[in-house]
């Protein structure tokens, strides 16, 4: 198997550890599927404007303090 690119770095599992939140219930909050949360925290999964700006509201933090585009990605 491939290994996935990784696209940026996430604050998204520090952040649920402060709310005592799992992958599975953020991703019910959130209505997407376990495994996007996971991908997301990779840092392996583009998520969505939209799904980006949800994640930063429902943390009420800015999408710049929750995501850090990496400007050069390697294999």
């Amino acid at each position: 198997m491939a290994k996935r690119k990784k696209l940026f770095n996430t604050k998204i599992k520090v952040l649920r550890a402060e709310k005592n939140l799992t992958q599975g219930d953020l991703a019910i909050d959130l209505g997407v599927n376990r495994g996007t949360v996971l991908e997301i925290e990779r840092g392996t999964f583009n998520p969505s404007l939209k799904l980006a700006f949800a994640i930063a509201k429902y943390f009420d933090k800015t999408v710049d303090e929750i995501f850090e585009i990496l400007e050069e990605c390697e294999e």
